[in-house]
């Protein structure tokens, strides 16, 4: 009988924990304003419409916002908050070229006015990214809603968390692999990079410290590289100049990038990187061989499944009035 009323505890403790779970899945769902603020999303996509044909460079610029949130503690708009003495995530290294924070701003404001102290910078952010995205072009894909705002942003996570140009295949599986995040996700959301831009210091380190000849990464073609040093990153200190991640498609959400990784091509080594490993070289090669459409099915599938990664629901956090500012 002790037994029996072990399983039974083991199994009532099992189903208890599954429910909670379940329940948290269950609070971010579609439409999730449905009733608490109807016009919410329509409100992100008018504005996004309205402004950001003006600066579509913008919605690459979201895409990564929105990734490097929820890279560091979950998608919870953490990102956003500002710090006083300089020690959040958007003064970590990898944020610091992050643009856009004031478009997010003018969003919130929008909706703390239809709406006031419903809809969470966390929801915005995704929003709007997914809105700037399919504007300029690119795929659609399911954003639920009912993520909640968080109140911690530290500057030391998001410098150990945010993959990095320079990473190699392994690291950058590893932070993936810490988010839940897998090999596919990993090939699948580099192709944003497709729209990216970056500036010399993310690639200088290939151009002119490297172990082949004029200092260039043996791994990247020659020709591209020569051409970086002569027309774009002309000194190793260059710290201003834009480049273009997919240089003559960077306006068009398309299969170009995986092309110029095969031809060694990739500005970052975290893009040559991806060619490195056998599993994902097959899966880059299976995106090229199949339709635009498939890249974005596919896209799509691993952009909603990172919008999900340990997202605050609930009572948990809070909803900010501003997304740079903890409520008080």
């Amino acid at each position: 009988m002790a037994g029996t009323s072990s399983v039974r505890i083991v199994l009532v403790v099992v189903f208890g924990v599954l429910a909670l779970i379940g329940s948290a899945q269950a609070q971010l769902q579609m439409n999730f304003y449905a009733s608490s603020c109807p016009k919410a999303e329509q409100i992100v996509l008018d504005y996004v419409k309205q402004h950001i044909p003006n600066a579509p460079s913008l919605a690459a610029s979201f895409l990564r916002m929105h990734f490097h949130d929820c890279i560091v503690r979950g998608c919870d708009a953490s990102v956003l908050l500002n710090s006083t003495s300089g020690q959040a995530e958007k003064n970590a290294v990898p944020n610091l070229t992050l643009r856009g924070f004031d478009f997010i701003e003018r969003v919130k404001s929008l909706l703390e006015a239809e709406c006031p102290g419903v809809v969470s910078c966390a929801d915005i952010l995704a929003l709007v990214a997914r809105d700037s995205v399919l504007t300029t072009g690119g795929p659609f894909w399911n954003v639920p809603t009912g993520r909640r705002d968080g109140v911690i942003s530290n500057i030391t996570e998001a410098n150990a968390n945010i993959p990095s140009p320079f990473h190699n295949f392994t690291t950058l599986l590893t932070l993936f692999s810490n988010q839940g995040l897998n090999l596919t996700d990993l090939v699948l959301l580099s192709g944003g990079h497709t729209i990216g831009i970056s500036h010399c210091p993310a690639v200088s380190r290939r151009l002119y410290n490297s172990t082949g000849a004029g200092g260039i990464d043996p791994t990247m073609d020659s020709e591209y590289a020569e051409n970086l040093k002569a027309n774009k990153c002309k000194t190793a200190s260059d710290n201003t100049t834009i480049l273009e991640m997919d240089p003559g498609s960077r306006k068009t959400f398309d299969l170009s990038y995986y092309s110029l990784l095969l031809k060694r091509r990739g500005l970052f080594q975290s893009d040559a990187a991806l060619t490195t490993d056998s599993t994902s070289l097959a899966f880059i090669n299976q995106l090229l061989t199949r339709s635009p459409q498939f890249f974005f099915d596919e896209f799509a599938k691993a952009m909603e499944k990172m919008g999900r990664v340990n997202v605050k629901t609930g009572s948990e956090g809070q909803i900010r009035k501003q997304c740079a500012l903890v409520n008080n």
